[in-house]
């Protein structure tokens, strides 16, 4: 049995799966915001449920929003800042008594939607999640590309490229978490969307509210999205221009928006060089599911190393 575990801003969840991908157990729980204490206390309670409801013992594999540093082994550029210079995998390894295999939360996605989702077939798999923040995953023949300092696809803190006089005084006036004014988390995260439709409207929504009320024929709604597509679109084509994957998936909270797969698409070839794009962009099949699962298949894509 394989036990994966999703470490999230605002919950963890952790799934069962047995050898060939079936779903033994699946349980959330809210993350204990600003403690690390709490956060290793969550993480063994939820392996020991696991355990205790299917009678069997697991591997387990955790992805996290950041990653850990091949050089301090401590954890960093995670935007759940209390896990930031934490031994995680040590702490985790003695707490659960076992080896414990960790992989940026974005890496996982990308994983399980290159094992058996979206991008099954696929050699070259870019998956971004588009939800709280904003990231990315390569894999690259079935294997997570996470680089020789330990942050292949952490694409969100690149600067948002062929910037607007709007997205300039916005990057100006609103700094990342990172310490850097302009990132694309900023202006692609779900929160982007809900902080553009703020600025607009002086209100604040959640992302589905702001769609709902496009589709009402709301023109702020549709200021707000027809923008995140535009930039979407923008910050998409600077990692094509680079990568030129096969695939491209979109998972998290934003990938739920349908619109996105018939208009981002469509301003691609503004911004890419040579002016064509015909890489297909599909939504992520295990949906919220993608990061734990992913999580999980750290251990048989790590044997096969």
């Amino acid at each position: 049995m394989r036990i994966g575990i999703d470490l999230g801003g605002t919950k963890i969840e952790v799934i069962a799966l047995s050898d060939d991908g079936t779903e033994l157990f699946r349980k959330r729980v809210p993350t204990p915001r600003g403690s690390y204490e709490e956060t290793l206390s969550a993480i063994k309670g939820l392996v020991d449920d696991a355990e205790r409801e299917t009678g069997q013992t697991g591997t387990v594999g955790l992805g996290i929003p950041g990653t850990i540093s091949p050089f301090s082994h401590k954890v960093k550029n995670a935007n759940s800042v209390w896990l930031n210079g934490q031994p995680l995998d040590k702490d985790l390894c003695l707490l659960l008594g076992r080896e414990v295999r960790i992989a940026n939360d974005a890496n996982c996605m990308t994983v399980s939607e290159a094992t058996d989702g979206a991008g099954e077939g696929s050699a070259v798999v870019l998956a971004l999640i588009l939800g709280t923040g904003c990231g990315s995953g390569i894999v690259i023949n079935g294997k997570p590309h996470n680089g020789g300092n330990g942050i292949g696809g952490e694409w969100g803190h690149n600067e948002l490229p062929w910037m607007d006089e709007e997205e300039k005084e916005v990057a100006r006036t609103k700094q990342c978490y990172c310490g850097r004014y302009g990132c694309i988390e900023q202006f692609i995260s779900g929160t982007g969307l809900c902080d553009d439709y703020e600025r607009r409207s002086g209100n604040r929504l959640k992302g589905d509210e702001i769609v709902a009320l496009s589709e009402q024929g709301d023109e702020i709604a549709e200021q707000s999205l027809q923008a995140y597509e535009r930039r979407l679109a923008k910050a998409l084509s600077a990692y094509v221009n680079v990568l030129d994957p096969d695939v491209i998936v979109f998972a998290g909270g934003v990938c739920n928006i349908d619109r996105l797969y018939t208009n981002v698409p469509k301003l691609m070839p503004n911004y890419i060089f040579g002016r064509e794009f015909h890489t297909p962009i599909r939504k992520a099949l295990h949906g919220d599911s993608s990061g734990v699962r992913g999580a999980a298949w750290l251990w048989p894509l790590a044997q096969e190393k």
